[in-house]
């Protein structure tokens, strides 16, 4: 998949910027400060609905704006008929979706724009709380398993009934439970499952990047705890742990509560990693998750690199352009200067300062 075309008005210190870009490397140099990453952000805003920057929502349009504006031009590689158009606005504090000209929901838009990106907060997947692995791994099944989202759906429903209840005046009443608690479990267990296969799909392309990136660490293995004991049902956990679960006010297990464990022949936990091997690991996990989106939907994601330079060595960044140049697969990437190792076919630089995006000369 490559994005042909993006547009972009009011986001952050990006006035309005109408981008060209290639179907191989597109880089985008200039000052700290002048927007490059915002142009990354555009692309992961129309992929994930989110910013992979931190900050309140109102902080991602332009200040003296009232709206921001996203649209792309979405193309799938294999399939020249696979044409798409997809935008994003916000105003108001409301969100507005369009897909091909007509209102969308947000998992429509997302759904035609897979976007992937390693930025400088990217290390918070490995040392971070569980939930950003969680967001790692249902990004990837919503993209490769179409049952998914109907059940993370029916399982988000039916958590927030039963907390409500667990804080309700009605929280001693057992019966009360039985509905979402038998919700929770037939669309728990669904949930689980999909993660345990997708985390089995990962293996094969994670050992690969790992030997290219990481050959220090040894061999890697990847572990999935569900959010309860192995050997009971969620039902029956469920049922057993009410009591507690009222005290605390929450519901304490469940597919909420799950995590992925990574681990290295050489380094036994997270723990044992240094902060630039947390962003290494963090990076062949990322590059994992688009190869297994390549061997389910026949191509890549789109791969985003904010800021490489300062996230990775030189050494580190010859080996990364060494795996990427064995992909057909569009990458943006930022820097205060161009990458080493970026020079092949169809690589287009830009030039970013004050908000505005200027094409220059191919670097090849």
């Amino acid at each position: 998949m490559q994005l042909k075309r993006l547009y972009i008005r009011g986001l952050r210190c990006l006035h309005e910027v109408d981008i060209q870009l290639s179907p191989g490397v597109n880089v985008f140099v200039g000052d700290n400060g002048a927007g490059k990453t915002s142009v990354l952000e555009a692309a992961f805003l129309l992929s994930h609905g989110r910013s992979f920057r931190s900050g309140h929502k109102d902080a991602l349009t332009r200040r003296g704006d009232s709206r921001m504006e996203l649209f792309a031009e979405v193309q799938a590689r294999k399939d020249e008929a696979g044409h798409s158009k997809v935008g994003l606005g916000r105003e108001g504090g409301r969100w507005e979706a369009r897909v091909d000209g007509v209102d969308a929901s947000l998992g429509d838009l997302v759904l035609h724009c897979p976007v992937v990106c390693f930025s400088p907060g990217s290390h918070a997947l490995v040392s971070g709380a569980a939930e950003e692995r969680r967001r790692f791994l249902d990004w990837g099944l919503f993209h490769v398993e179409h049952a998914f989202l109907p059940d993370w759906r029916r399982y988000q429903r039916a958590l927030k009934q039963r907390n409500a209840l667990l804080r309700s005046a009605h929280r001693h009443d057992d019966r009360l439970y039985q509905p979402w608690e038998h919700e929770l479990a037939i669309s728990g267990e669904a949930i689980n499952h999909y993660r345990r296969t997708y985390v089995e799909s990962l293996r094969q392309p994670l050992a690969a990047v790992v030997a290219a990136l990481l050959p220090e660490l040894g061999a890697v293995s990847l572990s999935y705890q569900q959010g309860w004991p192995e050997q009971q049902s969620l039902l029956e956990q469920l049922a057993s742990a009410r009591e507690r679960d009222v005290v605390r006010g929450h519901t304490r297990h469940g597919i909420h509560r799950s995590d992925l464990g990574i681990a290295f022949e050489h380094a036994p936990g997270k723990e044992y990693f240094s902060r630039g091997q947390e962003k290494l690991v963090a990076l062949s996990l990322y590059l994992a998750q688009c190869g297994q989106f390549k061997q389910v939907k026949d191509e890549w994601p789109v791969f985003c690199l904010d800021d490489l330079a300062s996230e990775l060595d030189d050494r580190h960044q010859q080996a990364l352009w060494a795996l990427l140049a064995e992909h057909d697969q569009q990458i943006l990437v930022t820097g205060t200067h161009p990458p080493g190792g970026a020079g092949w076919p169809q690589t287009r630089m830009f030039h970013v300062e004050h908000g505005a995006v200027m094409s220059m000369e191919p670097l090849n």
